[in-house]
């Protein structure tokens, strides 16, 4: 027998989530405590099937009164041969349930599994989207953080576009908020880096809105596990372990992600590296990865000497004009050998390549101007013009 304890929002049929309608249509049957009558007859609209021949004290079990507690799991387990059971419970059951911890501990006592599916909290919304329960101040006041979350858990009711998204049609967002904010930093605009950063976080918000909506996890997860990590991984910070330099930081936290349930299924050490990066990024995080079990130069002098190398593999594989993928192969090895040589200097190679991008923007961009002012177009010029124009970008435009 499973037990599923969902989650049922602040009592308005509107705000349920649909993991939490999803949750009570898969058992076999539910009970719901304290649910207003609306709510129960929504349910059922919806496919649930309530059971009202059992009728605990709804308002001692929600408190957590021991007595009632063992009594309401001795009928749940009398109950087995009926199949699966849900538990409706108003608000969501991790923050709004006092009771909890009692009923699952009655529970597993009888070999009973539970699941808990969460749900909209009571201290997110009111039972009416048009009446907040906190109201939402005007623009020029501050806002906190639970304000941003009821102003999220609005947004999906609310605006038809929020609802249609999922945590995929979202990815493209994130990504470009992600190098908005990167663009803000090497712009070092203070201000344009507080609102990029805003940007983002509501990201990452939309997304554990999303999961609380599906009973997967909540904004409160993410922020658990988040924090569980960082003292986890830093046990010279929150614990009694000694470490002196970066490289034993480095060391340790390899060795810790590595004894973690998700490290134990990696396969290789540069398994966990996202293959969405770029190209220059992954391989350059690759690299470091490498480095610090000792795969790696002991100085630049070689990292040198094996761009030389690649670059003469290159020269032959172009000589043999016979072989596209070759050549493609060799120029692979001399990007990959480049990004070594950024490493060795210390820079990053992506954001070098960022910044080289957009100098040659602006030395483009001042020819186009210059040309343009005498009506004329690059086309226009021969070789050797376009050559002197592009030493006088090199001075002015640089």
């Amino acid at each position: 027998m499973m037990v599923r304890i969902v989650g049922l929002g602040p009592g308005d049929p509107s705000l349920m989530t649909l993991g939490s309608v999803d949750a009570l249509r898969s058992v076999a049957h539910a009970i719901v405590l304290l649910a207003p009558a609306d709510l129960q007859a929504y349910l059922a609209s919806a496919g649930v099937v309530l059971t009202v021949d059992v009728a605990p004290d709804a308002a001692l079990i929600v408190r957590g009164g021991s007595d009632e507690i063992e009594r309401f799991a001795a009928r749940i387990d009398a109950m087995r041969e009926r199949g699966d059971l849900g538990i409706g419970v108003l608000g969501n059951p991790l923050s709004d349930f006092p009771g909890l911890p009692l009923l699952l501990r009655a529970l597993e006592a009888r070999d009973i599994e539970t699941a808990i599916v969460p749900g909209m909290p009571h201290a997110t919304l009111s039972a009416s989207i048009t009446m907040p329960l906190v109201p939402l101040p005007p623009q020029s006041s501050h806002h906190s953080w639970d304000d941003l979350i009821e102003i999220m858990a609005r947004l999906r009711l609310g605006c038809p576009w929020d609802r249609e998204q999922t945590h995929r049609t979202l990815v493209p967002y994130l990504i470009e908020e992600t190098y908005e904010v990167v663009e803000a930093i090497e712009n070092e605009d203070a201000s344009e880096l507080c609102e990029e950063l805003g940007d983002l976080l509501l990201q990452i918000v939309f997304h554990a809105q999303l999961g609380s909506e599906t009973g997967a996890f909540t904004v409160a997860d993410v922020i658990d596990a988040l924090s569980n990590k960082m003292i986890r991984r830093h046990p010279h910070v929150f614990g009694s372990a000694v470490i002196e330099d970066v490289d034993s930081q480095w060391r340790s936290w390899e060795k810790l992600k590595s004894q973690e349930k998700t490290g134990q299924k990696r396969a290789s050490r540069l398994d966990g590296i996202p293959k969405h990066l770029g190209a220059l990024q992954r391989g350059q995080r690759m690299q470091e990865k490498a480095a610090r079990v000792g795969f790696d130069w002991p100085n630049i002098s070689g990292v040198l000497d094996k761009l030389h190398e690649e670059l003469a593999e290159l020269s032959e594989a172009r000589r043999a004009k016979n072989d596209d993928g070759h050549v493609r192969e060799e120029l692979g090895d001399v990007f990959f050998t480049i990004v070594n040589l950024s490493r060795a200097l210390g820079i990053d190679a992506e954001a070098a390549m960022r910044e080289a991008n957009e100098k040659f923007y602006r030395r483009f961009r001042f020819m186009e101007e210059r040309v343009a002012a005498n009506g004329k177009a690059l086309a226009d010029l021969s070789l050797a013009e376009l050559e002197e124009l592009w030493q006088q970008a090199k001075t002015q435009a640089a």
